[in-house]
């Protein structure tokens, strides 16, 4: 872990208490860490000793977010795979990622 960085002002819990404010607010982790760069200063979370899904899981906020990004990109192949009926590539890689939705869904069950 690196060490806290000498020019930055912000403590490593009030950036805990942002990101929770955040995730309360429905903001995706991915986001969490674009927010704290552009609007708090803080160009990386774990630079302060402070990891946003550790936080995240520490106060039960988890979101799956890499499984509602993997979803909204069937529905885009989906929709596109109806305009494009021989489009069999696009028809291949929405099976690859429904698979993958099981795949870690089948993980998480274990």
């Amino acid at each position: 872990m690196a060490e806290k960085a000498d020019w930055t002002k912000i403590k490593p819990a009030d950036i805990e208490k942002t990101i929770v404010e955040l995730a309360r607010q429905g903001t995706a982790p991915e986001k969490i860490g674009l927010i704290l760069r552009d609007q708090h200063g803080v160009p990386k979370a774990k630079l302060l000793g402070v990891k946003i899904g550790k936080v995240l899981h520490k106060n039960k906020l988890s979101i799956d977010s890499e499984k509602k990004n993997i979803s909204n990109k069937i529905e885009g192949l989906k929709k596109h795979s109806a305009k494009n009926k021989h489009d069999y590539t696009a028809m291949r890689k929405a099976v690859m990622y429904a698979a993958r939705i099981n795949r870690r869904a089948k993980l998480a069950n274990q």
